[in-house]
C-alpha cells in the first residue's frame, strides 16, 4: 500500500504534532524525486532508526543555475510513491510550490566557506538554494534526524554546517553512496545517459578507484591528477570540470593523503553532469 501524500503543510504539521504527543523520533528523506535506489536506502535507513519517517519530494528552483537543468530534471511522482511502498513510510511530502516559497518569500539561508570550492564554484548559487529549502524541510517536517546520501558529500557538510549554526535540533546522519554494479554511483541524472554513455560513466569508477590506491601508498596528488584527468578524457567524457583531493573534515585541499580525505570528481557526458566521490584512507 503506497503512504499518503500531502502537499498542505497544515496537513503535514497535525501528522507531526500528533506524532510528538506520543514522543516518537521522526526522521526525513528529503529527495527531488526521481527516486532510484539510492534514495530507498536513506528511506530504509530512516525506517531502521525512527518511529516515523517523511519522505519529501520537491523539486527545487533555486537550486538549478541552469533553467535548461530545471525543465529537463525528471518528475515521476506515482512511480517514486510505488518505489516507497514496500519501506512503509508514514508520509511521502510533496508541497505545492506556494507551501515552500509563498508570495514575497524573500530570505535565503547561504553557509559561507563550505560553498566556495567544487560545486559552488561550477554552480554559482547552487547550495543557497540547498540550504534554503533543506532549512525550510527541517522546520516544516520537525524531524529528529535527517538522511542523505554520501554520494553528495560537499552538500551532505553544508547541510550539518547549516543546521548547527541556526540551532535546529536536528542529527544529519550521511548513509554510504549506492552504486551499479559497474560501480557508477546511483544518480537521477543517469536516466538521461544513452547505453553507451552508461557504459563510459562506469569507468570513472575505476579510475578513481586507481588514483585512490596511489594516494593511499604515499603518492602526492599533484603528480598523478594530470594523467587521471588524461585518462578520464580518453575514456570518452566531455570534461573534467573539476578532480580533487580536499581534507574529509574541512574540505581543504591536499596533496598527500596525512588526514581523513575524499577524493572529489565532477565530470561531464552526452550533456549530463555527473559527479562522484571515494573515502582516501589517511598514509
Amino acid at each position: 500500500m503506497t503512504s499518503p501524500i500531502l502537499r498542505q503543510l497544515a496537513d503535514l504539521r497535525a501528522l507531526t504534532r500528533e506524532w510528538r504527543q506520543k514522543g516518537e523520533v521522526i526522521g526525513v528523506v528529503p529527495t527531488m524525486g526521481a527516486l532510484h535506489q539510492g534514495h530507498l536506502s536513506l528511506a530504509e535507513a530512516a525506517k531502521a532508526d525512527c518511529d516515523r519517517v517523511v519522505v519529501t519530494i520537491f523539486v527545487n528552483p533555486k537550486q538549478f543555475n541552469n533553467p535548461e537543468d530545471l525543465a529537463n530534471y525528471p518528475r515521476t511522482e506515482q512511480e517514486d510513491a510505488e518505489k516507497l511502498a514496500p519501506y512503509d513510510v508514514d508520509a511521502i511530502y510533496v508541497p505545492d510550490p506556494q507551501e515552500i516559497y509563498p508570495e514575497g518569500f524573500a530570505t535565503t539561508v547561504s553557509v559561507s566557506g563550505l560553498t566556495d570550492t567544487m560545486e559552488g564554484e561550477f554552480r554559482p548559487g547552487h547550495f543557497d538554494g540547498v540550504a534554503t529549502v533543506v532549512a525550510k524541510l527541517f522546520l516544516q517536517t520537525q524531524a529528529d534526524r535527517a538522511y542523505f546520501g554520501e554520494k553528495d558529500y560537499q552538500q551532505l557538510m553544508i547541510v550539518r554546517r547549516m543546521a548547527r549554526d541556526l540551532d535546529i535540533p536536528i542529527e544529519v546522519i550521511g548513509c554510504p553512496t549506492v552504486r551499479e554494479p559497474s560501480g557508477l554511483a546511483m544518480s537521477s541524472r543517469n536516466q538521461s545517459l544513452s547505453d553507451r554513455g552508461l557504459v563510459i560513466a562506469a569507468k570513472k569508477h575505476s579510475i578513481m578507484c586507481a588514483l585512490v590506491q596511489a594516494l593511499e601508498n604515499g603518492e602526492a596528488f599533484n603528480s598523478l591528477v594530470t594523467q587521471a584527468q588524461a585518462d578520464l578524457l580518453a575514456a570518452g567524457f566531455a570534461e573534467v570540470e573539476y578532480l580533487q583531493l580536499r581534507c574529509a573534515d574541512t574540505l581543504d585541499p591536499l596533496n598527500h593523503a596525512d588526514r581523513s580525505a575524499r577524493l572529489f570528481a565532477a565530470t561531464m557526458l552526452e550533456g549530463v553532469r555527473l559527479i562522484d566521490n571515494l573515502p582516501v584512507s589517511k598514509v
